[in-house]
């Protein structure tokens, strides 16, 4: 009897660790049943390029989510990624605001950052955010740094010579 018991509690509690597997793994991926559904507006943003930016990952500014990325699509004629979000209606943006694609910490998660200007005239569903910011490769950055520094270490001038006089004995 106290082998049943012990056998059922422990097959408990790895149910439930699997169970508290599956809702952290649906959190990480943006997939979990948290988001309400709600109004909102679409607008698109052109980047060059967009580092590890997915469908479904936030839009946020000063740190607060205030919508989500709805499409992203490569431009044939531009060469750009065409982004598109979707913004909660009870966020309304000026016309000049920056979209930025930016990374918490070193190795986070990718999302869109978004700065507001100081138009008057705010964004309308259709409308596209002008000013963008590409995201930063770190890769691209290292190899810039190496780049530069094995740059400066070459010589480009001869080294001096020594001067004749104190060569020669007399």
């Amino acid at each position: 009897m106290e082998r049943t018991t012990i056998d059922l509690w422990f097959g408990a509690f790895v149910t439930a660790g699997f169970v508290a597997l599956l809702v952290l793994a649906l959190k990480v991926g943006n997939l979990g049943g948290g988001t309400q559904a709600t109004e909102t507006y679409r607008v698109e943003a052109r980047f060059d390029n967009i580092g590890g930016l997915k469908v479904r990952g936030p839009v946020r500014s000063a740190g607060v989510l205030v919508g989500r990325v709805a499409d992203i699509r490569f431009d044939n004629e531009r060469f750009q990624a065409q982004v598109t979000l979707a913004m909660d209606k009870k966020y309304a943006f000026p016309k000049d605001t920056t979209a930025s694609i930016l990374t918490s910490g070193l190795l986070g998660e990718t999302y869109v950052g978004l700065d507001a200007g100081g138009d008057d005239k705010k964004l309308a569903s259709g409308d596209r955010i002008t000013i963008t910011q590409s995201a930063v490769v770190l890769e691209k950055l290292i190899g810039q740094f190496l780049f530069s520094k094995a740059q400066d270490s070459s010589p480009s001038a001869p080294a001096p010579a020594a001067p004749a006089a104190a060569t020669k004995k007399k």
